[in-house]
């Protein structure tokens, strides 16, 4: 159970990390297969199992009465930037896709921004690789100590 909680959050972190990488890929791209310029993509993660509403105390309580089993987290969607907020205006009259006053429209990507989710991203994936690592070290101890 508690191998499957670990592997949900390196599989779910891993996306996470192709998703910002992509972002980071496509911070100059002004024109996609869509036809208008790239738009940042996000993650969006949801506990799957157990009960997430009320107060902490309250999910607390449920935790000691077992009435929470968490099986891991899944990823619900992949997300799109929408509307104006998703562009930015750069003024180059040489690119091609500037329009006839020079401004070109690129997508809002802040390369320091997906860095620091990237970082946040490849801790998180370190730290469920840390979990699942003491789980089979802990099985295996119970196996050998059921050996003897």
């Amino acid at each position: 159970m508690s191998i499957d909680v670990a592997a949900s959050g390196l599989l779910a972190q891993r996306v996470r990390m192709d998703v910002i990488a992509n972002n980071i890929a496509n911070a100059q791209t002004t024109r996609t297969a869509d036809g208008g310029p790239y738009r940042r993509r996000g993650v969006v993660f949801e506990a799957v199992g157990g009960s997430s509403h009320g107060s902490f105390s309250k999910i607390l309580d449920e935790e000691k009465r077992g009435k929470i089993l968490g099986q891991g987290v899944q990823i619900t969607e992949i997300i799109e930037q929408q509307g104006d907020e998703a562009f930015i205006q750069v003024y180059d009259p040489g690119h091609p896709d500037a329009n006839e006053s020079g401004m070109v429209t690129k997508p809002d990507i802040r390369i320091a921004d997906e860095m620091v989710n990237l970082i946040d991203s490849s801790r998180a994936y370190e730290a469920n690789l840390r979990a699942l690592l003491s789980i089979r070290q802990s099985n295996s101890k119970t196996l050998e100590i059921g050996r003897s």
